[in-house]
């Protein structure tokens, strides 16, 4: 068996800690949007057509993160049901509707906007701003690096 370099045993090391950082994450955005009625993932999908209506796919797209078109429209129908987003017209497909937010929508964005921030100062000043860019920084050559790697994909 082929031992792994010393990079690669740092790289490794990363990972359990980065899925955990995950996690971290989406319990945090769990706890910010728990009062509004939303979930994470349908604040995901709302925020992607803050500035422009968009097709499920377009928004799978955008949003990235492995969200399947699938997963997307069922989301933005649940969106649409409970009233924060409407589907409109495509001009460029007859079919692929786009989704807009409301104006309860847009309101409601708003609302997790303002207790996204105060969580994001709070972390953010508990670890302070250079060492956050330089974690920044870090990850996307990481992204880039393991991208080249897998030739390009994702």
């Amino acid at each position: 068996m082929k031992q792994r370099t010393p990079e690669g045993d740092a790289l490794t090391a990363l990972v359990l800690p980065v899925f955990e950082l995950n996690g971290e994450f989406l319990a945090a955005a769990q706890d910010i949007t728990e009062p509004t009625g939303l979930t994470p993932a349908w604040w995901q999908v709302l925020g992607a057509t803050l500035d422009e209506p968009l097709s499920v796919a377009d928004i799978a797209r955008r949003v990235g993160l492995g969200l399947a078109r699938q997963s997307v429209q069922r989301t933005a129908n649940l969106l649409v049901d409970k009233g924060w987003a409407v589907y409109v017209d495509n001009p460029n497909h007859k079919r692929a509707k786009l989704l807009e937010p409301t104006a309860k929508g847009r309101d409601t964005v708003a609302e997790l906007r303002d207790a996204q921030h105060a969580w994001s100062d709070a972390v953010g000043a508990a670890v302070g701003e250079g060492e956050l860019q330089a974690f920044a920084a870090t990850l996307e050559k990481i992204l880039r690096a393991s991208r080249d790697y897998r030739g390009g994909s994702a």
